[in-house]
């Protein structure tokens, strides 16, 4: 009995070890094919996050290139490709480049040639560089913006290159093509190397590995290239010069590939990029990792199952019991980490710095991220469970409902769809929306994934340029109405002014002569224009125009000048006024005349010389004889006079008549006074020592006179004055008379200087005082030398002899008084 129920014992123990040990290998190879699933889930979980994150890195520049393509300063740079506009079109790449953080932003003209570069001051320029074998270049040309993914030529830098054709306005072709060239770093190190669960690779056309968290891989083929495939590889330049060697990697079926190098074997899931044909995002999932984690227990389990068979069914039941319990800490440590990796994706999600959410098929927010509640104000519980139509602005509430929102729940995807939401402080926010659909096992869309822009500040500043545009044109209709009024103006003026108008270019030649111009020359406009002036006047005349435009061209300012012209009634004097044309470099490159005929005034101007010349002479005579008869007749009376006083003086004194001798010694002492002040005023009317000694004599007695008169200090030199009579001597002396008196009525001076000098064939003299000064364009008391008539009768004899007369005076620091005549006036009329 015993030996039955042990052996009913053993055979059940031996049953229940065997059904143990079958259950344990079922369990075994469900878990594998369950962690197979799992780990295909993963795989294509995370080729989808990735390939979405990529979709969205590689679209952001889209929008910028596009607004950078339509900016003047750019058209500018290639319709008139100058330093200045160059320059403005760089300041422009500058600001495009800093903003949106890229490697560089550059324009090429319609061949290819790079003309404008934000990298031009470095050592790897793309200026002068030639990209037209670029595909974004041809394609861009063809007036479709463009996408490329490549290896930088010059900077051995890979980016993402975003092309817009540049046109120019009224020009259907595009007449270049603008260029931003982001940087992979940041995605590759966000993205693509932020996966440790397996190989994540960016693969373009025939399989080149563009970007990947094995170091090893890049640039290197995922299969083997014919010669014909690398030569392709090589026209295009895409990922440089090669070579691309093949990383070991054969497909062992559909789903499954393995490393020839490591033997290592792996679940791979693709997904191509939508925006990029022919580059797709592949996931790796390492087998043996997974298997490890299968066959490892199942292993241990078959050594304990051969123990098992030898030993009591308890212990079999008790290694089975351990295999579970390593079982579920194995499913513990995968579940450990797969909340790893959602906690990342969290983590990105909620860190990238953009605008994200997630809606239901009823359109309820089921998840927004952290920079989706900072941008708009609001913390997540205040908005999961909400509709998101309570966030929109009202105006885009109708293009969600009726529109989007259904027609993303059919197709899965959305791109590019403006919105604008109300932030709680009330502000609106415009946005660009891209999205795409999460969907379940049956492929129905469960939730969305979308992305939103802030295009706020981009939409207002084309609203500004827009803005700025219309005013441009405004200005330049206004414009274009102010130049045809000055147009008109200045055609009537050419038409109906008197004086002769003409305009020459730098050669001298004509461009545009007036009607009066015609009728003087008997030539019209036609005949005249391109014409200078040794073809149409006289030798003499003709030089005499050349050499004074010459004289306004070489000094670039206006002049005037009396010319001479022979009519047919005689010598005509004109009084031509020449200004130049500047060109935006300040070189004079024309020059208009406007001539007068003055031959009437120069006529009347002579006359009033003449005359002047006979008043100014009679005066002199005039005042000749008034000094010789208060000298000779009235000097002599007072003589007698004095006399008479003296003797009755002596006469009363002898009679004892003390009071009439002092009346009569009184009348003395005053005829004394009167025969002094008779002779100083005959010799100011006409001093005889001028007549007898010269100019520079009788300047050094005035001068003495009057500081003994006046108590103001006077410093009289002279040198080299020749031996002067005639008018120039009396209109010299005359003024210098005239300032010093003027001195004395007003300047309040202590000190003056007389200077008389004769030098090249001029005599000048200057007067000059420490005086109160005064303003010249003033009138009144408080000049040195005065403002009226006095300085006005200076003048006129000045003119008269054909000399000038200046003065320089400011209140408080005194005057200075300059006539030049020349000595040639010597010999002119004599009073």
């Amino acid at each position: 009995m015993a030996m039955r129920l042990r052996t009913i014992l053993f055979t059940l123990a031996l049953l229940a070890m065997v059904s143990i040990t079958v259950s344990g290998f079922y369990y075994v190879f469900s878990l594998r094919e369950s962690e197979m699933e799992v780990a295909r889930r993963r795989a294509v979980v995370h080729t989808e996050i990735i390939r979405n994150q990529l979709e969205g890195f590689l679209s952001e520049n889209l929008r910028p290139v596009r607004a950078l393509a339509g900016l003047p300063e750019v058209q500018r740079a290639l319709a008139v490709p100058d330093p200045g506009s160059i320059a403005q079109a760089n300041y422009i790449l500058d600001l495009f480049r800093d903003a949106l953080d890229v490697d560089v932003v550059y324009l090429l003209d319609r061949h290819g040639l790079t003309i404008a570069s934000s990298n031009r001051n470095f050592p790897d320029s793309f200026v002068g560089e030639n990209f037209a074998f670029r595909p974004y270049f041809r394609e861009a040309m063809q007036g479709n913006p463009s996408k490329y993914l490549a290896l930088g030529m010059t900077s051995h830098k890979r980016g993402a290159y975003y092309s817009h054709p540049v046109f120019a306005e009224d020009v259907d072709d595009p007449q270049g093509v603008v260029v931003i060239k982001a940087p992979i770093s940041l995605m590759e190190k966000n993205i693509i190397q932020s996966s440790s669960d397996g190989i994540t690779l960016l693969a373009g056309p025939y399989g080149v590995i563009f970007s990947s968290n094995q170091p090893g891989w890049l640039f290197g083929s995922l299969n083997p290239l014919s010669s014909r495939e690398v030569e392709a590889l090589r026209q295009s330049r895409q990922f440089g010069d090669g070579p691309w060697p093949w990383v070991g990697l054969a497909a062992l079926d559909q789903d499954r590939l393995e490393d020839h190098r490591s033997h290592r074997r792996y679940y791979m899931h693709s997904r191509e990029l939508e925006s990029y044909p022919g580059w797709r995002v592949i996931h790796l999932q390492d087998l043996q990792q997974t298997g490890e984690s299968v066959f490892q227990p199942l292993v241990r389990t078959t050594g304990l199952l051969v123990l098992a068979i030898c030993a009591l069914a308890g212990a079999a039941v008790y290694h089975l019991y351990r295999k579970a319990r390593a079982e579920i800490m194995r499913r513990q440590r995968v579940e450990r980490e797969l909340r790893q990796s959602e906690e990342r994706y969290r983590t990105l999600y909620h860190h990238t710095p953009a605008m994200l959410h997630s809606i239901d098929p009823e359109g309820r927010l089921v998840s927004v991220s952290d920079y989706w509640c900072e941008a708009l104000g609001y913390r997540a519980e205040e908005v999961i469970g909400h509709h998101l139509a309570e966030f929109l602005a009202p105006q885009s509430r109708p293009d969600l409902l009726d529109r989007n929102q259904p027609l993303f729940f059919r197709t899965g995807l959305l791109r590019d769809v403006s919105y604008s939401f109300v932030k709680k402080s009330g502000e609106v926010v415009e946005v660009l929306l891209s999205a795409i659909a999460e969907r379940d096992a049956q492929g129905g869309i469960v939730r969305s994934l979308a992305v939103l822009l802030d295009i706020t500040q981009r939409n207002r500043m084309e609203r500004e340029l827009r803005r700025a545009q219309e005013q441009l044109s405004q200005y330049s209709k206004d414009l274009e109405r102010q130049v045809a009024e000055r147009t008109r103006e200045v055609t009537s003026f050419l038409a109906y002014t008197p004086a002769v108008v003409y305009l020459k270019d730098r050669q001298g030649r004509y461009l545009l002569v007036n009607s009066r111009f015609s009728d003087l020359l008997g030539q019209g406009q036609d005949q005249v224009r391109g014409r200078c002036d040794a073809e149409i006047f006289p030798p003499d005349l003709a030089r005499q125009f050349q050499d004074n435009d010459g004289q306004v061209l070489a000094s670039g300012q206006p002049r005037q000048f009396e010319e001479v012209i022979e009519q047919s009634d005689g010598p005509h004097v004109y009084l031509s006024s020449k200004f130049p044309v500047q060109d935006e470099d300040g070189t004079a490159a024309a020059i208009w005349s406007v001539s007068l005929d003055i031959t009437e005034l120069k006529r009347a101007q002579e006359s009033l010389r003449r005359l002047s010349g006979m008043i100014l002479a009679s005066q002199e005579k005039e005042r000749t004889a008034i000094a010789r008869e208060l000298h000779d007749e009235l000097g002599q009376v007072l003589t007698a006079l004095r006399m008479d006083a003296v003797w009755l003086q002596r006469w009363l004194e002898g009679r004892d008549q003390d009071q009439a001798a002092r009346r009569a010694q009184a009348m003395c002492q005053l005829i004394d006074r009167t025969i002094t002040e008779v002779r100083s005023i005959a010799t100011r009317l006409r001093p005889a020592v001028l007549d007898d000694l010269g100019l520079v004599d009788a300047l050094e007695w005035h001068t003495s006179d009057f500081e003994k008169r006046t108590g103001v200090r006077v410093r009289f030199s002279h040198q080299d004055v020749p031996e002067l009579k005639g008018l120039a001597a009396i209109s010299t002396y005359r003024v210098a008379q005239e300032a010093l008196t003027n001195v004395a009525r007003h300047a309040r001076a202590s000190r003056v200087e007389v200077t008389l000098v004769a030098r090249q064939g001029w005599l000048e003299l200057r007067v000059a005082d420490d005086g109160r000064g005064f303003s010249p364009t003033g009138t009144g008391e408080n000049g040195g030398a005065g403002v009226g008539w006095g300085l006005a009768g200076m003048r006129e004899r000045a003119g008269l002899l054909g000399g000038h007369l200046s003065i320089d005076s400011t209140p408080g620091r005194g005057t200075t008084l300059v006539l030049r005549l020349p000595l040639s006036a010597e010999e002119g009329d004599k009073p």
